[in-house]
């Protein structure tokens, strides 16, 4: 542990789905491509649209990842945190324990934890997210353009 109680790790840049777009078979690289069209509608300020394709993402691959990360971070930021964090658990689920995730999936729950009124839960793992990723997550938010 570290000296403010957060377990030390070793850091690893923070997971970006660009970088994974041509891991896995057709389905699974249409699907995170997806995932990736829906980051930059998002960025550009369309919603609903970007939605629409994180939700296309699941539905050409249910067991992308990817999809579930990028709905679990829209959710918490801009719908349900509840269901934000439904997302994120099926996205720890899929992707099992990636390094370059554990900034992501720390800054994540502090952020829905703190968005239901949790704060002394989420102080920890907004606390973790900025140690392991001080550049994304020092802010306490995850852009969709950070996560592209």
């Amino acid at each position: 542990m570290t000296s403010r109680g957060v377990a030390a790790r070793t850091v690893a840049a923070p997971l970006r789905v660009s970088t994974l777009a041509q891991d896995g078979d057709a389905r699974r690289r249409a699907s995170t491509q997806l995932v990736l069209d829906g980051l930059a509608i998002e960025t550009r300020g369309s919603v609903r649209d970007a939605v629409a394709r994180y939700e296309d993402a699941l539905k050409v691959d249910a067991n992308n990842p990817l999809a579930s990360l990028a709905l679990a971070r829209f959710e918490i930021f801009a719908g349900d945190p509840d269901r934000g964090l439904a997302y994120l658990d099926r996205y720890a689920a899929l992707a099992g324990g990636r390094s370059d995730a554990a900034a992501h999936l720390a800054g994540l729950r502090g952020a829905a934890l703190a968005q239901l009124g949790k704060r002394a839960l989420a102080a920890p793992y907004l606390e973790e997210a900025r140690a392991l990723a001080p550049t994304v997550w020092g802010d306490g938010r995850l852009d969709p353009s950070e996560l592209r």
